[in-house]
């Protein structure tokens, strides 16, 4: 039998032998009739009522939910990806660092190399020729030329020759890098040999490591008499220190200025501070 409909509400309460004051109050039940075809009493089969319907949508919501955790158990975890450090770079070079040939580029003793991968510090090792590098040790990037042999980490001297012959012809922009500490030694005084008559930038590196009380219009002055000498022109002559940023602004616009759909080559000799001087360069464009 079907289960009848009530609306109950709670109604203000009345005595009849006493004078009570009358109290309202909101309704706090209501039960709404659900539309359904009616079914005579005592004919055909039971229809569910309304709370058998919701009884059974329960039971069923629950067995949905044992069945996916049960499922979620079974399924194997699956491990996240880690981040690969195969890749991992010389901080100073950018030859990507091993462990098996010392004579090939980027080699970094393995007892270095497993503790800087165990501290997370893989991004700040230096290969074995930017290590003496940061020591002091004049190192020269072409093979013959040096007390330190290099193996497979150097080229001849013709190789390189070779590699830039195409300067010649080309359309390029030089950017020609000059230590301060050692002018003579790192001027390649033959850079037309290789620019041909492509345009030349000076950049003297290193001048924070002059004196503080130094002079730079002296220094300036000095430097573009060398030039004159040497019998090279340039289109202008920069003081600048890849360490505190001097002097790099005027570069990079005289770069945008005389670029003119050039392509921009970066040259000097070993240790001469070209790698800083490009990382100067990114920087400064990062700031402004």
């Amino acid at each position: 039998m079907a289960l009848k409909t009530l609306s109950t509400f709670l109604t203000p309460l009345s005595l009849s032998n006493h004078n009570f004051p009358k109290i309202h109050t909101k309704p706090s039940l209501i039960l709404c009739e659900f539309s359904r075809p009616s079914v005579p009493e005592g004919t055909g089969a039971a229809a569910p009522s309304p709370g058998e319907k919701f009884l059974q949508r329960h039971q069923s919501f629950e067995s949905t939910k044992l069945i996916l955790k049960e499922n979620q158990k079974s399924k194997p975890k699956e491990k996240p990806l880690k981040a690969s450090n195969a890749v991992t770079s010389c901080y100073g070079c950018g030859a990507p660092l091993q462990t098996s040939d010392n004579d090939a580029p980027g080699f970094v003793d393995s007892e270095t190399y497993e503790l800087k991968k165990k501290h997370h510090q893989l991004r700040t090792v230096l290969c074995g020729r930017c290590r003496l590098l940061s020591h002091g040790k004049m190192i020269t990037a072409v093979g013959g030329h040096g007390g330190y042999t290099g193996g497979k980490q150097f080229i001849t001297a013709e190789d390189l020759r070779q590699k830039l012959t195409h300067l010649r012809t080309a359309k390029a922009l030089i950017v020609k890098l000059v230590d301060i500490v050692d002018f003579n030694g790192s001027f390649l005084s033959r850079v037309r040999d290789l620019a041909g008559a492509n345009p030349i930038i000076m950049v003297v590196t290193k001048v924070d490591l002059l004196p503080r009380d130094t002079d730079f219009n002296c220094i300036g002055d000095w430097v573009v008499e060398a030039i004159t000498r040497k019998k090279l022109t340039v289109l202008s002559v920069h003081l600048t220190s890849s360490k505190s940023l001097v002097g790099i602004t005027g570069v990079i616009s005289e770069i945008q200025k005389e670029k003119k759909g050039r392509d921009v080559y970066i040259l000097g000799s070993a240790n001469v501070g070209k790698s800083a001087f490009i990382n100067a360069l990114l920087i400064t464009e990062g700031i402004n």
